[in-house]
Parts: C-alpha cells; sequence; structure tokens
C-alpha cells in the first residue's frame, strides 16, 4: 500500500512500510524513511508506484481548467476527491484525485485551503482581482524580458537609461528595469557595466561620475533657491591694520588674510583675519539650512559646487579694496625670540590691502630671496603690494612655528611629493564634458607662501581652539591620539590633543565661507568675543547640544563623499593627460605589496597609484619602468608590467610612507547582484589630516 502526505506544504508520496494507530512508517523512493502522522496522510493507493502516480498526476494536474474547477466547487468547504468526482466524472481514480489536489494546491487565488485536504472556493470579486494581478505580472514578465532583450542587442531601452544610476548604485531590486538589466546580463554572459557601456547607455565616461556623484550626493540638483546675503548689523569698528591674503588665483571664497604691525619696534602683533558670514548668517535661517545641507564646497579638476550661493560668497569674502567685516586673532610676539605673548579676538571692518596669488608669486618669493633681501634687484620681482620686509617676518615666524610643533609632535612634517594643480583649458570653472586638454603642474608643498598661511591657520585654529575651551563654550575639534600606524584623526566635541600637528586642540575656524564646520566654530568664537566669560550662556550651541554632534556625524560623510570625488575626478584627468599625451612608459616608485605578487606603485611625475606585476622580489621603494596598459575610464583603473629595475641595488625596504594607504582605483563597485535567484515569472534569455588651512 501507498501514500500520498502533506510534508509542510509539500505534497510527496512513498511506501507504507509499516503504521500505527496516529502515524505510519513510509518509505521514499530514495530509500529515505519518514515518519507521516496520520493527519497528514491525503490519500492511499495500491497502484501505480508512486513515482508514477506523481508524474502521471503533475501532467493531468497541468490540464485541469481552473475556471471550470471553481465552478463545479460547492459553495461550502469540500475536499480534493469531492471536486474531482464532480470534475473528471464517475469514481475517479488515484491519479486523477492526486491531479486535483496538485490542481487546487497550486492555485491560491481560485482556491483557499481550510486544512489537510480541504478547501473553500474564493470569492468572485477576489478572483477577478487575482487574476487581473496575474495578468499584470504576466505583461510586466513580457516587457522585462523585452527590454532584456534589446539591451542584449546593443540598445538600451528609455525607462533603464533613465534608471541608470539608481540600477547601478541604489537599486530597487524588484524594479523591472533593474530585473531587466540582470536578465540581459545573465543571457549574454556579459558584466551589467560592460553591458550597458555596448548597449550606449553610458555615452560619456565623465558624465557618468558626475552624474553618478549628483544622484547619491545632489538628487535635487545644485542650484540654489533665491536667497540674498543678509546684512551685518553690527556697528564694527575700522581696523587699523591693512591685510594681505594669499590664494591660489582661481579661489573665489577668500576667507583669510595676514597683517603684521610693529615691524622693528620690538613687539610685532600678527594679524588673522577671517570672513565673518556668522556675523549675518544665523543657525536656523534660510542660508544656514542651505550650508547645512551641503556642508562644504565640492572641488573638482575645472569646477566646483559652493557650499553658499556665489552672491553669499562675494558679500563677505575678503576681496581686495574693501573694507571687510572679519573676525580677527591678534597675536603680540617678542619680534627677536617670537614668544608670543598674548592673543586677542576682535570683531572689526579690515582693510584688504591686496590679494595675493601664491600660483603667481611662488618663482619669486623663495626662502632665498626672504632670507637674503640684497638680492632684491636681482630676481626680476615686480614690485609687491606687501612689503618684503613683512613677508619675511611672515616666513620667519612660520619657520618658527613649525619648528615648535614638531618638537611636540616627535619628529618632522615631511613633504617628500609636491602638490598637483589641474588646469582644464579653456574650461574657465564651466561645467566640464570630459574631452578638455588638461595640464597639470606641480607646487611643492612648505613653499614659503604656502607655509606662511598654513602656518598662521593652525595658530589661529589652535589659539582660538584652546580659547574656547577655557571659557567652556563648545567646539567641533579635530583630534589625533598618536602618530601610530592606524590612529585616525577624528572630529568630535572634545578639546584633544593633536598628535599629527602638534597642538594641544584644533578648531576648525579659518574657512566659513566653504566649511560649515568652521562656520559653526565662528558662532561660537563670536559669542565668546561679545560675552567673554558668560559666552557658555550665550553660544548657539550650549554643552552637549544634539545639534553639534549632528553637524559631526553630516560632516564626516559628506567630507569622506566629497573627497573620494575629488580624487575620482583628479585621477579620471591624470588618466586622460596619459592619453592626450601618449604615454605608454611610466617611471615609479614600490609602495606595497600586494596579494597575487601584484604591487602599488605610485608615479614618480603624476599624482597617481596603480598595480603593476613583475616586481616580484624586489624592496619597497625601488623605482621601476612600468609599460602601461589599457586605460578604463569608467572604472578608473589602469595596470602595468614593470620592464625594469632602476636602482633595485641601492635601495634599502623603506619605511611606510604617512600617505600610503593611498589606494588605487579598482573595478567600479556596483549593487547589480547577478548571484540572486532570476525573478519570478522573467523570461528565459539567455585625506589624513594635512597641517594646511
Amino acid at each position: 500500500m501507498h501514500v500520498l502526505f502533506d510534508e509542510a506544504g509539500k505534497l510527496m508520496a512513498g511506501r507504507i512500510l509499516s503504521e500505527a494507530d496516529a502515524s505510519a512508517q513510509v518509505e521514499l523512493d530514495s530509500g529515505k524513511r519518514v515518519k507521516v502522522k496520520a493527519a497528514h496522510q491525503l490519500l492511499r493507493f495500491d497502484k501505480p508506484a508512486p513515482a508514477e502516480l506523481m508524474a502521471e498526476a503533475q501532467r493531468q494536474a497541468a490540464e485541469v481548467e481552473l475556471p471550470l474547477a471553481w465552478e463545479f466547487a460547492p459553495e461550502d468547504e469540500f475536499g480534493f476527491a469531492e471536486l474531482a468526482a464532480d470534475y473528471f466524472g464517475d469514481a475517479p481514480g488515484a491519479a486523477r484525485q492526486a491531479a486535483m489536489l496538485m490542481a487546487l494546491h497550486e492555485a491560491p487565488h481560485y482556491f483557499r485551503r481550510a486544512g489537510k485536504g480541504r478547501f473553500r472556493k474564493a470569492p468572485a470579486d477576489i478572483v477577478a482581482q487575482a487574476l487581473a494581478a496575474i495578468e499584470k505580472k504576466k505583461q510586466l514578465a513580457a516587457q522585462i524580458s523585452a527590454w532584456a532583450a534589446e539591451l542584449a542587442e546593443g540598445r538600451t531601452p528609455e525607462p533603464v537609461r533613465e534608471q541608470l544610476y539608481k540600477i547601478l548604485f541604489r537599486p530597487d531590486k524588484n524594479a523591472p528595469e533593474y530585473k531587466a538589466v540582470v536578465e540581459a546580463s545573465r543571457a549574454t554572459q556579459q558584466a551589467p557595466l560592460a553591458l550597458l557601456q555596448k548597449a550606449g547607455a553610458i555615452a560619456s565616461p565623465y558624465q557618468f561620475h558626475w552624474q553618478r556623484f549628483l544622484f547619491e550626493n545632489f538628487p535635487k540638483g545644485t542650484g540654489f533657491p533665491p536667497l540674498a546675503a543678509p546684512a551685518i548689523a553690527d556697528e564694527l569698528p575700522l581696523a587699523e591694520a591693512r591685510a594681505y591674503s594669499i590664494d591660489d588665483s582661481h579661489t573665489t571664497e577668500i576667507d583669510d588674510a595676514l597683517s603684521v604691525q610693529g615691524l622693528g619696534t620690538g613687539t610685532v602683533v600678527l594679524g588673522i583675519h577671517i570672513a565673518a558670514p556668522g556675523l549675518a548668517l544665523q543657525p536656523g535661517d534660510a542660508l544656514d539650512a542651505v550650508a547645512r545641507a551641503r556642508l562644504s564646497t565640492v572641488y573638482m579638476p575645472g569646477h566646483k559646487i559652493t557650499m553658499l550661493p556665489d552672491e553669499v560668497v562675494q558679500a563677505y569674502t575678503l576681496s581686495e579694496g574693501r573694507a571687510v567685516p572679519a573676525v580677527s586673532l591678534y597675536v603680540t610676539l617678542d619680534e627677536a625670540t617670537l614668544e608670543v605673548k598674548g592673543s586677542q579676538t576682535r570683531l572689526e571692518r579690515v582693510p584688504i590691502a591686496a590679494n595675493l596669488r601664491h600660483d603667481q608669486l611662488d618663482d619669486v618669493v623663495t626662502a632665498e630671496w626672504l632670507q637674503a633681501p640684497q638680492n632684491d634687484d636681482e630676481n626680476g620681482l615686480q614690485r609687491l603690494p606687501i612689503q618684503r620686509e613683512q613677508l619675511s617676518f611672515l616666513y620667519r615666524l612660520a619657520r618658527h612655528l613649525k619648528a615648535r610643533r614638531e618638537l611636540v609632535r616627535g619628529k618632522p612634517e615631511t613633504f617628500n611629493r609636491p602638490d598637483y594643480t589641474f588646469r582644464l583649458v579653456g574650461n574657465d570653472g564651466e561645467m566640464p564634458q570630459g574631452d578638455e586638454q588638461v595640464q597639470i603642474t606641480t607646487r611643492q608643498r612648505g613653499a614659503p607662501l604656502d607655509l606662511i598661511v598654513a602656518e598662521a591657520m593652525i595658530l589661529a585654529n589652535s589659539t582660538w581652539g584652546e580659547w574656547l575651551k577655557s571659557l567652556g563654550v563648545p567646539a567641533i575639534y579635530r583630534s589625533q591620539a598618536s602618530l601610530l600606524p592606524g590612529v585616525k584623526v577624528r572630529m568630535g566635541a572634545k578639546a584633544l590633543p593633536h598628535a599629527g600637528i602638534g597642538v594641544p586642540s584644533y578648531a576648525w575656524s579659518t574657512s566659513p565661507l566653504r566649511r560649515y564646520v568652521d562656520l559653526v566654530n565662528q558662532w561660537q568664537i563670536i559669542a565668546a568675543a561679545r560675552h567673554g566669560q558668560a559666552a557658555a550662556l550665550a553660544a548657539p550651541f550650549k554643552p552637549k547640544d544634539a545639534q553639534l554632534f549632528a553637524v559631526i556625524s553630516a560632516f564626516d560623510g559628506a567630507s569622506t563623499a566629497y573627497n573620494a570625488h575629488q580624487a575620482g575626478m583628479e585621477r579620471f584627468w591624470t588618466l586622460q593627460y596619459l592619453r592626450q599625451h601618449g604615454i605608454g612608459e611610466l617611471t615609479a616608485s614600490l609602495v606595497k605589496e600586494q596579494a597575487g605578487g601584484a604591487w602599488l606603485v605610485r608615479a614618480d611625475t603624476l599624482p597617481l597609484t596603480f598595480s603593476v606585476l613583475g616586481a616580484q622580489g624586489l624592496p619597497r621603494g625601488t623605482r621601476v619602468r612600468v609599460k602601461l596598459g589599457a586605460i578604463d575610464d569608467i572604472a578608473l583603473d589602469l595596470h602595468g608590467t614593470v620592464t625594469e629595475a632602476l636602482d633595485a641595488d641601492h635601495v634599502a625596504d623603506a619605511p611606510a610612507d604617512e600617505d600610503e594607504d593611498d589606494a588605487p582605483a579598482g573595478p567600479l563597485e556596483i549593487a547589480v547582484d547577478l548571484a540572486e535567484a532570476p525573478a519570478e515569472g522573467a523570461g528565459t534569455h539567455a585625506n589624513t589630516d594635512n597641517p594646511a588651512p
């Protein structure tokens, strides 16, 4: 005797070996023996064999006309054998009874289960809705298959094109556009990204990276609402100092300027003057909402997305020829020893005498010229708006401040590699198209003008950080516990030491036009300047303020995304530079050994790291000649092969570089998962912290 039974919702059949009152021992065709409760036994039969019965029942179940069976079914609860008798007529055999049971199991839109082998017909309106949903699902499956076929043939359906970035990076895996890409990738045995490229969905590699960035960070676009710059209501005194800014020629958000007073008197007053949008913008107002949503200016070669509207920036930027509201830190110094005697913060209007541009002056304002004024007539320098004596003093002070920090730091700061500057010919700040001619030039880190500004900003950020701490006014700080490997710079609300810079605390405050953290800290500094010892009560952000921690968290996330985009775009243009100049070989240095015998190398003359093969057995730091492979503009990927070791015999295994966690852009990570099961009903188409401002 055989039995058909229900095992956790699955119909099975086997031979009865033995039975008791409440159960039976059943042997399946596989030889496995199972204990089946009497309540789960649905049909007993002596022939055919279980496997034959199941095969025949499945064949007949597929032929059952469900609408007709629904018509035949009683209004009350019924058993499958009863409906089989009504549907097939006469006395249906075991195969027909099993067929009806299978048909009922597989048609929940027509029949509801009411117990083991028992059913109840669904109401007519429910059946109608279910059939409509099934038809819609069939049509959707047909649409998915049609789109997948188009993709396989090298064409991109418009709905897929419109959802491209969502499909690749933040997909709804139930969306038909996503399913079509998965189905086409499986059918063509192509990676989704390659499939979409061949189908024309990605026409421009540059636009691909740009639109992906906007999709993830600026889904509503980069435009600003129509907001005017509010006037500063305070009657600010006019400073006696004349200040000078030092920036790149392309800088429009001029946050900082310097002044020097008292040279030759024995006591010098250094003025560090910071643009003061915090005197006009207030926490919670419309412009604050804009700045807080963006959190920072986004930089990339040839273009930038500012944190504040340009009209607002121009209202507060430290442009030459006018007296501009500023938060000024005056540091009194002994002219001979450069010992700090005291400091004072003032809210005032500062006359900006000139905007100096270091990219125009670095070649002539050199260390030699600053330290040897007798050579003034020999370097051909046009007369500067700032006195040489002031620049010389600022450079001497910067070197002193740097040396003092390095004592605390425990080792010198080394700038072994230059900063690279990108210029897109004819771009003029407009949105790049990706085919512009790119120029890459170098500027040595630690050049005099760069050092002057960097040290002045570190002095301001650390001085203000300590001042706010002494007043009990909360602020946003950057800290680093030590210089040990793996100890990262962190942002928080506690005034902790910054080992990487060598200061007791460090609160970003010198770039309020382009960094929201600095604007927040400027509000706190303004409160301290106005209220002194009572500032903690008057400051916009109070101790343990949840809003302060929310800003820290949001800024960390935005900064990571913005820096990654800037690095990616600089890599994109570096790869274009290789292509535009026909560069097929580079000299590079071995940085880090990778899995599989590959090495990470850093190009000697370009801002580029990438993986190479053929460097096994060579020590870290070895300079090698590398033959370059193909460039992948979408993955921003490049590989090479070492053809010659240039100095392996003379290089000791170099220690790890402080900036060594640079990584080459690997294959682009997307969110399309081809390992997932096909959709039901689908077709079968085959920046470490740099001590700079």
